[in-house]
């Protein structure tokens, strides 16, 4: 089966009692066992769950793994991936990478025993010299957040192999409709469900993928012991939204697309971050490795004054945290996804305050256009008038 037809058809048979078509709601947080004998595959919802069975059986599928767990959020899946690592072990971490990874590296591991240094994902040779003899660890992403850089991740994958290093990535801005990171060497790949895989801005969730056997019964067995389970519901969720992922992410390409170019040029804007340009530096690179450029991009304009201005007028997009569901958001990275980064450390990534990242949902790309237009317009209009007065 093809992509669309599994994340329908995997582990989503019509129930055994009354054949019901979409799958029902597990809502029970124990099970009856037959005997003392006989323990049951499922008794217990923190252990596992029908409704979560059946998602980390879909996700697995679609990410072409053997091996998945599902989270309450996808920092928990994060979190997951770094229960691996010991005290005394060091992890190489992007420097473009997620906000919240970041914090989670530099604030929360130190106190583990577990230190950290970066690499550069655009310069794989960068592992060669920031690595240790207790490196065991490298966790890195593509597309970036936010500014949608692209890397080569065989590449990295190549680099990070040389030294025995376990490959966590953050699959979350392609999904796995456009982009299988276990295909190309990765042991774990991580996601943030609630984003493009749920779709609806309705429910937190996460989830790690590996076809390494210990690997995935060490992870299984962290969130079984932690608790960092998501409920019958939650996967319910996750498991309606996955089922329309593949047309979701076509509409989202094709938005997103349609806006880069409609804001490349424009006189207000300094630099239209997005893989599906063919001005992007990495636009050959995201060909190659991907099925589609996606539903985000970052627009860089002239200033601050105006970056602000635009995320406050929009009309259509809303102002919001989060990304991937099907209403497009604008968000301010210095006081969302990166805000816990200091400002030299996001100017040193390439995030200016005057970046704006969009996540792009299904609305008619033509709407967007015109909204985004009207706003700085509207921007421009506000600021002259300031600096007249």
């Amino acid at each position: 089966m093809r992509f669309a037809t599994l994340a329908l058809r995997v582990g989503q048979e019509p129930d055994s009692d009354f054949k019901a078509v979409v799958p029902p709601l597990y809502q029970s947080t124990t099970f009856a066992w037959d005997s003392l004998e006989d323990i049951p595959s499922i008794d217990y919802t923190r252990c596992q769950n029908p409704n979560r069975l059946m998602l980390e059986k879909v996700i697995a599928a679609l990410e072409g793994g053997s091996h998945c767990t599902v989270y309450a959020s996808g920092m928990a899946a994060i979190a997951a991936s770094f229960s691996l690592l010991r005290q005394g072990d060091h992890i190489l971490m992007a420097t473009d990478i997620y906000g919240g990874t970041h914090r989670m590296v530099e604030q929360y591991l130190p106190r583990q025993g577990v230190t950290h240094g970066f690499f550069d994902s655009m310069n794989p040779d960068s592992i060669h010299q920031a690595v240790r003899p207790e490196t065991k660890m490298l966790i890195f992403e593509t597309p970036s957040n936010p500014n949608l850089k692209v890397c080569d991740i065989e590449a990295v994958v190549s680099a990070a192999k040389k030294h025995g290093l376990i490959v966590v990535f953050d699959n979350t801005f392609a999904s796995p409709a456009l982009q299988n990171p276990l295909a190309l060497g990765v042991d774990i790949v991580v996601h943030s469900t609630t984003k493009y895989i749920s779709g609806h801005s309705d429910v937190l969730g996460g989830a790690t993928i590996t076809n390494d056997p210990e690997i995935g019964h060490a992870l299984y067995e962290w969130t079984k012991a932690y608790g960092a389970t998501p409920s019958p519901f939650d996967c319910w969720l996750s498991l309606r939204g996955l089922r329309t992922l593949s047309v979701r992410m076509e509409r989202h390409c094709k938005n997103a697309q349609a806006v880069a170019e409609a804001m490349e040029g424009h006189p207000a804007v300094r630099k239209v971050h997005y893989p599906g340009l063919r001005t992007h530096p990495q636009h050959e690179t995201a060909k190659k490795q991907m099925k589609g450029f996606g539903g985000m991009l970052a627009v860089e304009f002239v200033s601050e004054a105006i970056a602000r201005e635009v995320a406050q007028t929009t009309e259509i997009f809303l102002l919001a945290e989060s990304l991937g569901g099907v209403e497009s958001l604008i968000a301010f990275p210095p006081l969302m996804s990166h805000a816990t980064m200091t400002e030299d450390q996001r100017l040193e990534r390439g995030i200016p305050p005057s970046l704006l990242r969009i996540s792009c949902g299904i609305e008619d790309p033509e709407d967007l256009i015109e909204d985004l237009k009207q706003a700085i317009s509207r921007a421009e209009a506000k600021l002259a008038v300031v600096s007249n007065a």
